[in-house]
């Protein structure tokens, strides 16, 4: 007996069996579709009056969450407990924490251009050192050693021994909103000037500016982080058309640029997955962008997080995205910051303090 042709087999099979074939086709995931989505994994209020919050900081080796809540100082949530297990003493109007795990400390970055030096496994204070007027932000640089913080006020960065504890340098930069850093692991230190429209980079060593690199078309640079493999810069520009910018970290040339949320202020790199994740807090949304290659890029996914949530910190082992976010409002009688928006809130309510823990699914 011959054989059915491939045609005659072909018309056998039932419509359902052909339904059911394409269904499964179709259930393959694609190149450049999420796979998986990440979604709120919990939400913790914590007590406290109305807050103030900037730069959020992760420590793996703890599973802590380190807050820079300003007034309070540096709050240390565990992520595992979901719990606040400490406040850093003498820590007031910090704004964030840089950790140097290699030391077995961490500091504060403290508004009033001081630092607190505390252990990074009790979590006890160890001195408060005072650099400058004022402070934003800053890093770690590993291959000098040395601390860089951000004076926007000041128009100037600071460069401090990490292990001594002393003034190393001040540098003028002619910016006065300088914003976040991220070193290259070789001695170099990207930084963001909002107001100018530029990344500047340093020399740790001789702590002299050695770039000035324009960011256009992406306008009012803010979050920033850095991928060594590729020497790829990635930028948060706010803006009206706020974008991420990815720079050439030898050129200063824009290679890459994607649309993402207003209100950027966070941006961190993940060199395991290849993933971009930028935080924009005026359009409560956080971008995860799949890096294709050095000058290739594209939108893997974005999810609604909750208004102000604007910065960010990655945990790679447990899949997860830490922001965090509060209630507030607009009172006509105070000013208003209309630079960031025409409504950004003015005030926040009490206890409305909330940590926002998104894990992939």
């Amino acid at each position: 007996m011959s054989l059915p042709s491939r045609s005659s087999a072909s018309r056998r099979y039932s419509p359902l069996a052909w339904a059911t074939a394409l269904l499964g086709l179709a259930a393959v995931p694609t190149p450049g579709h999420a796979a998986s989505f990440y979604r709120l994994h919990s939400a913790v209020t914590l007590p406290g009056k109305a807050p103030g919050w900037d730069y959020l900081t992760y420590d793996p080796a703890h599973s802590h969450l380190f807050i820079g809540r300003r007034h309070d100082g540096v709050t240390v949530y565990n992520v595992a407990t979901h719990k606040v297990i400490a406040t850093i003493a003498d820590s007031a109007g910090a704004n964030k924490a840089i950790l140097v795990p290699s030391l077995g400390l961490g500091y504060s970055v403290n508004g009033d251009g001081s630092t607190t030096e505390f252990d990074l496994a009790s979590l006890k204070t160890i001195r408060r050192i005072r650099f400058g007027k004022d402070a934003d932000a800053g890093s770690f640089e590993p291959a000098t050693g040395q601390l860089m913080f951000t004076m926007g006020d000041s128009g100037k960065v600071a460069f401090m021994d990490a292990r001594s504890g002393k003034l190393v340098a001040t540098l003028p930069l002619p910016s006065h909103h300088i914003e976040a850093s991220a070193p290259d692991g070789a001695g170099n230190l990207f930084v963001a000037e909002r107001d100018r429209d530029e990344v500047v980079r340093i020399d740790a060593r001789t702590h002299k500016a050695t770039a000035h690199w324009s960011t256009t078309p992406c306008h009012q640079p803010t979050g920033l982080d850095y991928d060594a493999a590729s020497r790829r810069i990635f930028i948060g520009c706010r803006g009206d058309q706020p974008l991420l910018a990815v720079l050439d970290a030898r050129t200063g040339a824009v290679v890459a640029k994607l649309p993402i949320g207003r209100g950027n202020d966070g941006v961190s790199f993940d060199p395991a997955t290849h993933r971009i994740y930028a935080s924009n807090g005026l359009d409560a949304d956080l971008m995860v962008i799949d890096q294709l290659g050095a000058d290739r890029y594209r939108l893997e996914q974005a999810i609604t997080t909750r208004p102000m949530a604007r910065t960010m910190a990655l945990d790679p082992q447990r899949n997860r995205v830490y922001l965090v976010a509060a209630e507030g409002g607009v009172d006509p009688a105070v000013k208003v910051d209309t630079a960031v928006a025409p409504f950004y809130p003015n005030f926040y309510f009490d206890n409305s303090f909330t940590v926002l823990t998104y894990q992939e699914n």
